[in-house]
């Protein structure tokens, strides 16, 4: 079975979301909090906080790759994205548009988050 993507793709992906999240929450941190309410900077940190711990299960899930290879655990991984780009993306642009109306769009991120931890916990649990 051909694997989505390996190991050092999933690292380097969680990486390079890692480094994003970063640079969101120093944006918010140093060039918003002039010019977003306290309500709308709250949600661009919420925003960063989710994309960072989502990031870093990026990384779980390419060390849970490399150790259980014959496991499809790279769904996981697929998921985190997911989420960091529904539900962290809806927050940032929801915060700097003020567009309230793509809070619908939160939710969905937050169940592939779910989904995704749910999903790599599963697959831990029935490994030998």
């Amino acid at each position: 079975m051909r694997r989505m993507l390996n190991s050092s793709q999933l690292l380097a992906l969680g990486s390079f979301f890692a480094g994003c999240a970063v640079a969101a929450g120093a944006f918010g941190a140093h060039f918003l909090k002039d010019s977003l309410d306290t309500s709308m900077l709250a949600v661009f940190e919420t925003a960063a906080r989710y994309h960072m711990y989502h990031a870093l299960g990026l990384c779980i899930v390419a060390w849970a790759v490399d150790r259980w290879p014959e496991k499809r655990l790279e769904q996981a991984g697929w998921l985190f994205v997911v989420g960091i780009l529904l539900f962290s993306g809806s927050l940032y642009t929801m915060s700097l548009t003020e567009r309230r109306w793509l809070g619908v769009v939160t939710p969905i991120g937050g169940m592939a988050f779910l989904t995704g931890w749910i999903l790599l916990g599963y697959r831990a649990w029935n490994m030998k």
